[in-house]
C-alpha cells in the first residue's frame, strides 16, 4: 500500500540570547543546533534578521549561514528573511552568490520586504476559496485570533531609530515588486537597464539558490511570490490572524513558472516541545514576556528563565497586548504538539512547516526540536 511522505520540518533561528548570556554563546549555540537538527532530518535551516535587539543576535543571515555552511554538510541553509527595505538588489545578489560559490547548492534566498517604503494601499485580490473562521477557529479547530495592530509600533520612536540607522540619509527604498524583479534578473543574468547596458554579478549569476518570499498578509509579497511562481513562506508564528489570507492569497496569484508548475508554501508556528505538558509549559514560561518587550517597542528582552517570567506583574492590557502569541504557541507533549501542527498543516495547506523554539537553556531548546522530530517521524 502506498503511503504518503511526511510533511517536511524545517528550523527558523533568531539567534536568541538567553538572560545571563552572551551574544557570542548565542551564536556558538545556533551553529550547535544546526547541526543537531541536520543529524535530526530537518530539511532546512533559516536564520531571521533583527536589529537593535538585546535579545536577539542575528543581525546579518549571510554572515551567519556562512558560518553555519562551514559546520553542517547537508541541510539547506537561508535567510527567513534578508529585509530588502535597507538593501540593494545588487548586494543581496552578491552577498548570496558569494555563499553559494562555496557551498554550492545549499541556499535559500527568503526575502521580506520590512523596513522599506509603504506601498500603496491597493486591495488584495480576493481568493475563490476562502476558509472560514467562527468563533476564532477554523472547521478543523486551528485557533485564528484577532488581529493585532501595528500602526503603534510603526509610530514608534524605536521603528523610527530602525529607518535612520539602517539606510543611508535620505535614501528612498526601491518599490518591493521591482526589487524582487532586479534580483531574478541578476541572478538569471538578463539584467539590463533601459538604455542597454548589462549588468553581471560575480559570483551570483547562475547561483543555485531557492527564492522564497516571505509574508504575513494577501498583500504584495503575496502577489509577488505567486505571480512569479515562486516559493512562498507564510508567518502564522507572528501574525497568526493573517495566516489563512496570506496561503490563499498567493495561491490565487499563482502562475506557473520554470521553477514551480504549482503553488508551495511553508507555514511558520512557535513550538516547545517537552516530555509532558508541565515540563514544556515551564520552558515556555519567559515566551509572554518576551514578546511583552517587542510589542512594547522596547526591542526583544534577553530570554528569561521562567523564575524571571513568573515574577513579573502583569497587568490586563498586557495580557491583551500578546494574548495572539501566546495563544497560538504550540507547547506540550511530543504527540500534542504534533497533532496542533497537523491542524496548522491542514487548516492552512502548507507543504512544509517552519518550526521556530526558543528556551532559555540551550539544552532544552535541543530536546524540544529532537522530540518533535522523533514524533513526526512515526506519523
Amino acid at each position: 500500500m502506498a503511503t504518503t511522505a511526511p510533511t517536511p520540518l524545517a528550523v527558523l533561528d533568531l539567534v536568541p540570547v538567553p538572560s545571563g548570556s552572551t551574544p557570542g554563546q548565542a551564536l556558538r549555540d545556533s551553529i550547535d543546533l544546526a547541526r543537531r537538527t541536520e543529524r535530526l532530518g530537518y530539511t532546512r535551516y533559516w536564520f531571521a534578521e533583527h536589529h537593535l535587539n538585546p535579545g536577539v543576535a542575528g543581525t546579518s543571515p549571510a554572515v551567519v549561514l556562512a558560518l553555519t555552511a562551514a559546520a553542517t554538510s547537508t541541510i539547506r541553509l537561508g535567510s527567513g528573511a534578508v529585509q530588502l527595505g535597507h538593501r540593494t538588489a545588487l548586494s543581496t545578489v552578491e552577498e548570496f552568490g558569494l555563499l553559494d560559490a562555496l557551498h554550492p547548492g545549499r541556499f535559500d534566498l527568503g526575502l521580506g520586504r520590512s523596513g522599506g517604503r509603504a506601498e500603496a494601499a491597493t486591495p488584495a485580490p480576493v481568493p475563490e476559496h476562502v476558509t472560514p473562521v467562527v468563533d476564532g477557529r477554523t472547521p478543523n479547530g486551528l485557533r485564528i485570533p484577532a488581529r493585532f495592530s501595528v500602526a503603534g509600533l510603526l509610530r514608534s520612536p524605536r521603528f523610527a531609530l530602525h529607518r535612520k540607522l539602517l539606510q543611508q540619509p535620505n535614501a528612498e527604498s526601491q518599490p518591493y515588486d521591482e526589487q524582487i524583479a532586479d534580483i531574478l534578473a541578476l541572478l538569471a543574468g538578463t539584467y539590463t537597464t533601459g538604455d542597454g547596458i548589462e549588468a553581471h554579478v560575480v559570483p551570483g549569476e547562475g547561483a543555485d539558490l531557492q527564492v522564497w518570499i516571505l509574508g504575513s498578509s494577501a498583500g504584495i509579497s503575496a502577489q509577488v511570490a505567486g505571480a512569479g511562481g515562486l516559493r512562498f513562506g507564510a508567518n502564522y508564528h507572528v501574525s497568526p490572524a493573517t495566516v489563512l489570507e496570506a496561503a490563499e492569497g498567493y495561491r490565487a496569484a499563482f502562475k506557473p513558472s520554470a521553477e514551480l508548475d504549482r503553488p508551495y508554501v511553508s507555514v511558520s508556528a512557535d513550538v516547545v516541545v517537552a516530555e509532558d505538558e508541565a515540563r514544556a509549559r515551564e520552558l515556555a514560561a519567559g515566551y509572554g514576556l518576551w514578546v511583552r518587550s517587542i510589542r512594547r517597542c522596547e526591542g526583544a528582552i534577553p530570554f528569561p528563565t521562567p523564575d524571571e517570567a513568573r515574577a513579573h506583574r502583569w497587568s490586563d492590557a498586557d495580557r491583551e497586548l500578546v494574548a495572539d502569541r501566546t495563544e497560538t504557541q504550540f507547547v506540550g507533549s511530543p504527540g500534542s504538539v504534533a497533532d496542533q501542527l497537523e491542524v496548522l498543516r491542514d487548516a492552512t495547506g502548507a507543504d512544509e512547516l517552519l518550526i521556530t523554539t526558543i528556551t532559555h537553556d540551550h539544552a532544552d531548546r535541543v530536546r524540544s526540536y529532537e522530540l518533535l522530530a522523533e514524533e513526526w517521524a512515526r506519523r
